[in-house]
């Protein structure tokens, strides 16, 4: 069972309703000349995961766009952000329409911070935390000059791993505000970085089965309001576990990481044992 909080009502529903095997997404993202910013980008990734979510717990998923009309190269740089923060493209895009459509009968909506609530027909509502710098920091921005191909400087600065920003973003609630600041990217470039050369060394032993319990919460976790924030929390406690093998460290990372998209795995068969 998949369940996640409607705004209108503040209650988890059951998605998809009766029992079916196939969840459909729309994102929706606000009509406006500030253009594409990482308000956006969170909707999308929160979408994402949900999506990657029903389909770890046996469901089929198909996730539609709602969008503004862009220009050619905004709807670019668009896509291209997409691809850098992880996000898998969606299965339709489409321009603001007054019935919805093809969004009408979708089980759930994400909406971006700052998108009309009447834009969702039927379904569930849920609603993405702001995203914005902290009121001292010049080096990062929401959606100032988020137009160029791809993730600009302003966002991920030269040299940061865009998928730092995304696992950032994934240690919020969806529904909390994030504040980016470069202190905070900086974190979780790190992390990033030393969780793949962990996965990189335990790939070097036997596999291992994952822990039940670990398995168990991490499933629970996710089905209940899409609790990232507490899978991650989980795999740093995992990462100093003594009791559990190495392999089985790297099939849990592994696994996980099917839903956080973080590119875990990468430095594997790349990276020599790290020495003690």
């Amino acid at each position: 069972m998949l369940r996640i909080v409607d705004t209108r009502t503040g209650r988890l529903v059951e998605v998809p309703p009766v029992r079916r095997h196939l969840l459909s997404i729309c994102v929706h993202l606000p009509a406006g000349e500030a253009g594409i910013g990482l308000a956006d980008l969170r909707a999308l990734l929160v979408g994402d995961v949900l999506a990657r979510t029903a389909e770890l717990h046996g469901l089929q998923s198909r996730t539609y766009l709602s969008r503004p009309d862009l220009p050619h190269e905004q709807a670019q740089a668009l896509g291209g952000a997409m691809s850098a923060l992880g996000v898998h493209p969606p299965a339709t895009v489409g321009v603001h329409h007054a019935d919805g459509t093809p969004c009408a009968a979708a089980d759930v909506h994400v909406h971006a911070y700052g998108t009309a609530a009447q834009d969702a027909v039927g379904g569930v509502l849920v609603d993405v935390g702001q995203v914005g710098p902290a009121s001292r920091e010049s080096d990062v921005t929401d959606r100032a000059h988020f137009l160029a191909p791809g993730l600009p400087d302003a966002v991920a600065p030269e040299g940061t791993d865009p998928l730092a920003v995304r696992m950032l973003m994934l240690g919020h609630a969806h529904r909390a505000p994030v504040v980016v600041t470069g202190t905070a990217l900086g974190e979780a470039r790190r992390m990033l970085g030393d969780w793949r050369q962990l996965v990189a060394d335990w790939a070097q032993e036997p596999s291992r089965p994952i822990p039940a319990d670990v398995l168990r919460d991490a499933h629970a976790a996710l089905a209940d309001d899409l609790d990232v924030p507490a899978v991650l929390n989980a795999l740093v406690t995992l990462a100093t576990r003594a009791d559990v093998p190495a392999g089985a460290k790297f099939e849990t990372f592994a696994f996980l990481d099917r839903v956080l998209g973080l590119d875990l795995a990468r430095e594997v068969g790349h990276r020599h044992r790290s020495t003690p």
